[in-house]
């Protein structure tokens, strides 16, 4: 479904991906994680053009990001994304957040397209908000409704950018049970985050990043988190700094 093939990118003379390499088959759940400033969003953000790359190419589901030949619209219109914050519309109530981008982008109608997202809605068990703007709900809801717009898009692909960082302690949760039964819908997702619990309880492959964009481990969680001295020196080392609490 998505496929990366030695993807690197520079800020100037900075580089931030170095040689980026990876496969994630159909229906795979796949967690990045890393320490801050190893190009983890960086690299998410590459495979819906959100971010350009200066070398290497990317598929999804065959069709080439790097062609400037791709209409990346149309593109992005099957690639889900939820980011950090969350990124909804202010004055638009919770119902337009979720028809607008069916409307514009997909062609739906309106009455279609209110279907699909009030359907959503209800599947992120947030029926009850439906009128209400984005000021006048918790993060972990606004968070909520990011996921339910963007799976009104019907994505092949859902990618998460660290969706709960910017999240109190007690909304976490919330948005990661959304995340767990969409994974165990079949839902093809890669994911940054800093939740390893979440990593260890859906994920089926974690990679691991380290400063200078390179990917250092990508492999399967009971590797990762069930056999640290196979892993490299840096990846240890990060392991036993965050499983020790």
């Amino acid at each position: 479904m998505i496929e990366l093939k030695n993807v690197s990118k520079w800020y100037g003379s900075f580089q931030v991906l170095t040689d980026c390499s990876t496969n994630i088959q159909k229906g795979e759940v796949v967690v990045v994680c890393g320490p801050s400033g190893s190009g983890k969003s960086t690299l998410i953000k590459t495979i819906n053009a959100l971010e350009p790359f200066q070398k290497g190419e990317i598929f999804v589901d065959g069709v080439a990001v790097h062609d400037p030949k791709t209409n990346l619209p149309k593109l992005r219109s099957r690639v889900g994304m939820v980011f950090q914050h969350f990124e909804l519309f202010p004055h638009l109530s919770v119902t337009e957040n979720l028809t607008i981008a069916q409307v514009k982008v997909l062609g739906r109608n309106q009455t279609d397209a209110q279907a699909r997202g009030l359907k959503m809605l209800e599947r992120v068990g947030l029926m009850a908000h439906k009128d209400k703007f984005p000021g006048q709900l918790s993060g972990g809801q606004q968070q909520r409704v990011a996921i339910a717009r963007a799976l009104s898009m019907d994505p092949i692909v859902m990618l998460f950018d660290e969706p709960t960082s910017a999240l109190d302690p007690e909304m976490v949760g919330e948005v990661l049970d959304v995340m767990v039964s969409l994974a165990h819908e079949g839902m093809t997702m890669m994911c940054v985050t800093h939740e390893m619990g979440f990593a260890k309880r859906v994920s089926d492959r974690v990679i691991f990043m380290d400063v200078g964009g390179k990917i250092l481990e990508d492999c399967s969680k009971d590797e990762f988190f069930g056999n640290p001295e196979a892993r490299q020196p840096r990846t240890k080392d990060f392991l036993k700094k965050i499983l020790q609490h």
